[in-house]
């Protein structure tokens, strides 16, 4: 059971804020002008580690024979529902990319990389699925401008 307060109310009463909080899984701390904060205990935190890195490690496994490798292609889109507007060869692509991530994720405990991962295939299949914006993008624009400088670079 997760539950929410504001970080005022912690850090202003922080004896009666936790007391009320008692027994919640995680605590969700909002803040007016920052990103929120989670707040959980180290073993629960430890936990959700261990999980993660055990599922990681399985799908990994799955993923070298090729039982596993038509049965992660078969629940992607229903854990994926925009998978269905992928090509075939795409989403192939993703599933290996997906477990590969996931792998490395649990090893370094440490999801950012798959977000992003999950964040990229679903923009991807966000193309696929406009054909006006996937003709866009496509089409020939003409005449080549050349490399773009860095960031911060002088043009």
């Amino acid at each position: 059971m997760s539950v929410e307060t504001n970080l005022s109310d912690l850090l202003n009463k922080p004896k009666a804020t936790l007391a009320s909080l008692r027994g919640a899984r995680r605590i969700l701390l909002r803040r007016r002008d920052d990103e929120d904060l989670v707040l959980t205990t180290a073993a629960r935190a430890e936990q959700d580690s261990t999980v993660m890195s055990a599922t990681s490690r399985m799908f990994v496994e799955m993923m070298r024979t090729p039982e596993g490798r038509t049965l992660v292609l078969d629940v992607l889109p229903a854990t994926f529902p925009w998978v269905r507007y992928l090509p075939a060869h795409d989403v192939r692509e993703f599933s290996v990319e997906l477990v590969e991530s996931l792998g490395a994720a649990g090893e370094l405990d440490n999801t950012a990389a798959v977000a992003q991962l999950i964040t990229e295939w679903k923009h991807t299949a966000e193309v696929h699925a406009d054909p006006e914006l996937r003709a866009a993008l496509i089409a020939d624009a003409g005449e080549d401008f050349g490399s773009v400088p860095e960031p911060g670079a002088a043009a």
